[in-house]
């Protein structure tokens, strides 16, 4: 059985600004395909099938637009967030080879958690839209996206994936992705405000001594369902987080125990990004362990 070991280089995510469908959008023409002109085919792989998807839904205000990358998974299987868990690999995005593109940034939608064997695994299952906000380097012009895209998928056995994936987005194409886009932003974790739930509302603990832990206490709305805790750093392992108990009175509780002291000590002065998840919604906090 083939097994993946922890991951310590992470992709850095940005948090996502809300995306108005307002006004006129960029099309997807596949590169040497008789296919639509607003959406790819699909790549098949082990148990899976990758594509890029687009109308290219513009964010307001601003040069970028907004394209995806669809993964879909047969049944059983599943595939990893950017901090995979006890075992497990965090997908991959290369862009090199892309044309007229000033930057591309992955989103991540909230994600939730796997028991198995090997522990506690946090990812996706069914099917995945990592939406991508684009800027281009020449509003205007056609922007060749160009993707190696690597990923691991997991049941019985975790089985490595890469796919290369390569599209052009025309000025004045058509909608047809739009509403898959729109849905997949939805679940992307929201910026976390005060006066919103869920939110983080404590957090203790310390990076020091022989046990170091961190707590962290969450309020949820009210009847909130499936509430969970997830807490990543680009460059560093961070251990999966634990509930101390049920949702009570809209609060809940997790924890994070080290049990490599080098390990807590590696995150002391970095940030860290809390996700807090619930079936109705999800907001993100960054918080720089002292």
């Amino acid at each position: 059985m083939i097994q993946f070991g922890r991951a310590t280089n992470r992709s850095s995510v940005a948090l996502t600004a809300l995306v108005l469908c307002a006004i006129a959008s960029l099309g997807l023409v596949v590169e040497g395909d008789a296919a639509s002109k607003t959406q790819s085919v699909w790549t098949d792989q082990t148990n899976s099938k990758v594509r890029l998807v687009g109308d290219a839904v513009p964010e307001a205000g601003a040069p970028s637009f907004y394209a995806g990358v669809q993964l879909r998974m047969d049944k059983g299987w599943k595939t990893y967030w950017r901090n995979p868990g006890d075992s497990g690999v965090p997908p991959s995005f290369d862009w090199s080879g892309s044309k007229n593109v000033e930057a591309v940034e992955v989103l991540y939608p909230a994600p939730h958690r796997f028991s198995d064997a090997n522990g506690t695994a946090i990812g996706y299952s069914g099917e995945v839209v990592f939406p991508l906000r684009i800027t281009p380097k020449r509003v205007g012009d056609p922007v060749t996206l160009s993707l190696d895209f690597d990923y691991g998928l997991c049941k019985d056995l975790c089985i490595p994936n890469a796919v290369h994936l390569n599209t052009v987005f025309e000025p004045g194409g058509g909608k047809s992705d739009g509403r898959l886009l729109e849905a997949a932003l939805s679940r992307v974790p929201k910026k976390a405000q005060d006066d919103h739930l869920p939110r983080v509302m404590k957090i203790s603990g310390g990076l020091d001594g022989d046990a170091p832990e961190l707590k962290i206490e969450v309020e949820f709305p009210e009847g909130a369902i499936g509430t969970d805790v997830f807490v990543d750093n680009p460059k560093a392992l961070v251990p999966v987080t634990k509930a101390l108990g049920p949702l009570e009175d809209g609060r809940q509780r997790f924890a994070i125990a080290f049990p490599v002291i080098e390990e807590a000590a590696a995150l002391k002065g970095k940030p860290l990004t809390i996700t807090v998840v619930a079936e109705d919604g999800a907001s993100e906090t960054t918080w720089t362990a002292p």
